[in-house]
Order: C-alpha cells, then sequence, then structure tokens
C-alpha cells in the first residue's frame, strides 16, 4: 500500500501590488527550492550524468514571463429576451456593473429581434461586438433550475470570436446579494494557469480601482494519484521520492507564474491587488469554495478547447452550477 500523498498545506500569498483587507484562506505553495533529485532505485546523483543534470536544473529555473496586453472592449453587445422597459432596465444594470470598461458604444438586442439560433447568430455578426453580455435560457423558461445555459447561449459561446459575459438571469432571485454591484473581487480561474496571458490580463482589465484579482490554479488530486499509481508499479522508480518531487514541480510552475504576474502588473502601475491560490483539490468542489470565500463578484475562465469545438470541460459544470454571479467566458 503506497503512502497518502501529502498535501500542499502551506500558506502563502505571492507579493501584493496592495495588500487587500481581507485574504480568503487558501493552501499554497508559491515558493520551491530547485527540484534536483533522483527517483531511481538504487542509483545515486553520479550514476545520472552531468548533461541531464545540468539540464534538469536549467529547465526548473527557467521562469515563464508575463505577457501584459491590455484588452479594450470599444463596442459591447448586450442580448436579452426582454422588450422596452425591461430590457432598458437590464442593458443599464449591466452598464453599471461594466463601468470598468468605459466602452466607447453600446447595443442592444431586445427578445423580439430574434427568436432561433439562427437568428441570433445573424445579428451578432451584423454587430461585430469585442464583447457579448446576456444569461442563460433566452427565450425558455429553463432558468428556474440549475441544468443548462439553453440552446442560444450555447451556440454563441461556441460560435463568437469574442468574449461572452453571463449574468444572472434579470427574472431569476438566485443571484448573490453582492452579484452585479461592481467588480471589486475577480476571480480568475484554471486548472493550467501556465502562460494564460489572456487569462490574466482579462482578469486584470475587468478588476476595478482598489478592487482584488484572484488568480487560482488547482491541480486535479484525482488525476495525479492516478499517475502516482501507475509509477508505483514500476520496481525502477521510486514511488515516495516521485510523489514528493512530482508534486512540488506541478505546483511550482503556476506559483512562480503568478509572481511573475504580480510584478509585470505592479510596474503597468495597475491599482489592484493580487492573490494567488496554487493547490491539488477537487476541481469543481475546490474553485466553488474558493469563489464563495472571495465574494467573487466577476468569475474569468477559458471556455473553448484549443484542438476543439466543445466547451472546455471544466467550464461547463462551472457556468451552470455558478448562475448567482457573473462569469466572463474567454
Amino acid at each position: 500500500m503506497q503512502p497518502a500523498r501529502t498535501p500542499a498545506t502551506s500558506r502563502t500569498i505571492d507579493p501584493l501590488i496592495h495588500e487587500p483587507a481581507h485574504q480568503p484562506t487558501c493552501n499554497n505553495l508559491a515558493v520551491f527550492p530547485d527540484l534536483g533529485y533522483t527517483l531511481m532505485r538504487g542509483t545515486t546523483g553520479d550514476d545520472m550524468t552531468q548533461v541531464d543534470q545540468f539540464e534538469s536544473v536549467f529547465r526548473s529555473a527557467v521562469g515563464n514571463p508575463f505577457v501584459f496586453d491590455r484588452p479594450e472592449y470599444a463596442s459591447v453587445l448586450i442580448i436579452a429576451d426582454l422588450d422596452g422597459d425591461p430590457a432598458s432596465a437590464y442593458a443599464a444594470n449591466v452598464k453599471r456593473f461594466l463601468a470598468v470598461i468605459e466602452p466607447a458604444q453600446w447595443s442592444i438586442i431586445e427578445g423580439k429581434a430574434f427568436s432561433t439560433t439562427e437568428d441570433l447568430s445573424a445579428l451578432v455578426s451584423e454587430r461585430k461586438p469585442d464583447l457579448i453580455v446576456t444569461y442563460r435560457n433566452l427565450h425558455s423558461s429553463a432558468w428556474k433550475s440549475a441544468h443548462s445555459l439553453g440552446t442560444h447561449v450555447d451556440v454563441l459561446i461556441q460560435q463568437s470570436e469574442v468574449p461572452v459575459l453571463l449574468t444572472p438571469n434579470p427574472r431569476a432571485d438566485y443571484q448573490s446579494s453582492h452579484a452585479m454591484e461592481d467588480t471589486n473581487s475577480v476571480t480568475a480561474v484554471t486548472d493550467h494557469l501556465l502562460n494564460d496571458h489572456r487569462l490574466v490580463n482579462a482578469g486584470a482589465r475587468f478588476t476595478q480601482k482598489d478592487g482584488t484579482l484572484h488568480l487560482m490554479h488547482i491541480e486535479d488530486d484525482a488525476t495525479y494519484d492516478r499517475y502516482i499509481d501507475a509509477i508505483s508499479k514500476i520496481p525502477t522508480i521510486n514511488t515516495d521520492q516521485a510523489r514528493k518531487v512530482i508534486g512540488e514541480q506541478l505546483l511550482k510552475e503556476p506559483a512562480r507564474y503568478i509572481s511573475e504576474c504580480t510584478r509585470v502588473l505592479k510596474e503597468e502601475g495597475l491599482s489592484i491587488s493580487l492573490t494567488s491560490c496554487v493547490e491539488f483539490g477537487h476541481l469543481l468542489k475546490a474553485f466553488e469554495a474558493h469563489i464563495s470565500d472571495y465574494k467573487t463578484d466577476l468569475l474569468v475562465m477559458n471556455t473553448k478547447d484549443e484542438d476543439q469545438l466543445a466547451m472546455h470541460g471544466l467550464a461547463y459544470p462551472l457556468a451552470v452550477e455558478l448562475r448567482h454571479i457573473a462569469i466572463l467566458m474567454l
């Protein structure tokens, strides 16, 4: 029987641009020594070639530079299945909520302008917005239960080449008390934060002045345990050592990347705070718990896998479950 994996329990927050008033508890590993271990049973470091040793140390020490690129949203399209005064009221609420992006032009598509997904796609193509804002279950009563995004939104997200921001349904009463007020607390989540410049830049862009951007990277513990179990069946590999160094390396790289993001955003003069959360956990449960702790106003996440049209595996359940807050889907 293999000993249980030791969870990441050290509490570390990357250097902040400004110290936030409240930092929710998160188990992080943000600083690691260079990993110079050997994993082979019955061998020593002397048995490894010097070239391999130098290459491993060098690759471990190489950082991942964050590239700052401030996204602009000159044209924002609001889509509603409401008409008249209710549609205008929803649009006004959205404009107040997203005042931080200061778009040059707002426009709205009301419910009477479309019924099918084809109608909506054609209207969006004509407007050519930089950002789309809408809500789940357009022209449907399915918003009453948390089971889907609705056909219109599914198609819109898959066809759109610009970000789609989903708000709580204006007819519903389940939105959080702090939802749609401001973007004081923005959370960017992923299971692969390394070099995800677009995610970080979008999160920083939507965080209001003196607000906090939470950068969260969760390694799926079930996947990790499956690989360690496979390693334990290879006689030539020291399982305990592999468990230690692989776990540390998996958390070291995103933690170091977040530190680089913090440094660059500080140099750019952004008046926001940054916190980091890098840990192992059950992806959906861990994200939901921390998002609740942070009192997140806006969740930012990637939507599409690079090699297919289908929605990213993590994005869909989060978008369905977290219907009480706004979600920016990149």
